[in-house]
Order: structure tokens, then C-alpha cells, then sequence
């Protein structure tokens, strides 16, 4: 009857946390604040183990394992990418757990040695990006606050 009872669909889609840490703003990655690659959030990780931050499918996995990109099952392209210049380590204290799987939220993508990141002088921040923001009304960071792998980081509202 005139639409009143249709459920309205939900037009806002919530990634989680791909690591335990702290989930700060891009602003405090100097890589990555200037949004060239898309919004998104970062997480300062206090364990080596990366996950998925929604249900979608691999779309690469670096060959230097540094980073990860996906797209969600709702069509956003994320990019996983641990920590700053890592590429410079050429895989070296990462492993990869997927290949061009369909994973679900909370699967594990990544291990990282952290220690052996961080000892080889380079910054472990790990910015979660969505790399066609444009397609999307908002992309807006939850930062700020310590997060278990999987708690809500960044939220995606549709056009």
C-alpha cells in the first residue's frame, strides 16, 4: 500500500578492522592522506595476522605480500596495504594465506612478522582503503579507538 510497508534497503555497509591494534585516521599515514587511492582507515596493528575486512573476493595478492586487494560482495575494492615501503622487504617476514579465493569477513589473509618489519626501519600502519570511493555517497572512518580484528572501522554508503 503505497510503498509504506517495504523494507527499506540498507543503503550503508560496514567493513571491520583487518588487524588487532589501534584504528587511527589516514591522516597520521603520509603515504596515503592525500586519498589518491581512496578514504578509508588505518590500523596500527599489535599482531601480525591480517584479515578480511568483509566477505568478497580476492582480486590480487602482491607478489611481495605487502598488500592485498579485494572486492566486497556490494562492489567496493579494497586495498589492504601493511605498512609504509614494505614492498622494500620483498616478501621478506610475510606469508600468504590466500591466493584469488572468495573469502568471508574474519578469514585470514596475512601473517607479518612485526618485529621483523619494524626492525628493518620500516612503519607498520596498515591503511584499509576503498579504492572506488567516488562510486559511494561516503566512506567514513571509525578512528581513534583501540579494535579486535573484524570490529567496525569504516563504513560505505551507497549512492
Amino acid at each position: 500500500m503505497f510503498g509504506l510497508f517495504k523494507k527499506k534497503k540498507d543503503k550503508a555497509h560496514v567493513l571491520g578492522a583487518p588487524a588487532k591494534g589501534k584504528a587511527v585516521s589516514l591522516k597520521e599515514d603520509p603515504t596515503f592522506s592525500e586519498g589518491i587511492l581512496g578514504d578509508g582507515v588505518a590500523v596500527i596493528p599489535s599482531e601480525g595476522k591480517i584479515y578480511a575486512p568483509a566477505d568478497g573476493t580476492i582480486g590480487m595478492v602482491f607478489d611481495t605480500l605487502h598488500a592485498i586487494s579485494l572486492t566486497t560482495d556490494f562492489g567496493a575494492e579494497v586495498l589492504i596495504h601493511v605498512g609504509l615501503d614494505t614492498v622494500q622487504l620483498k616478501g621478506e617476514g610475510f606469508e600468504g594465506h590466500v591466493k584469488g579465493d572468495t573469502v568471508k569477513k574474519g578469514d585470514l589473509l596475512l601473517t607479518v612478522d612485526l618485529e621483523k618489519v619494524k626492525a628493518a626501519g620500516y612503519d607498520i600502519i596498515t591503511p584499509v582503503l576503498i579504492c572506488n570511493t567516488a562510486d559511494y555517497a561516503a566512506v567514513t572512518a571509525q578512528a581513534d579507538k583501540e579494535v579486535n580484528a573484524g570490529d567496525d572501522v569504516l563504513t560505505v554508503e551507497e549512492k
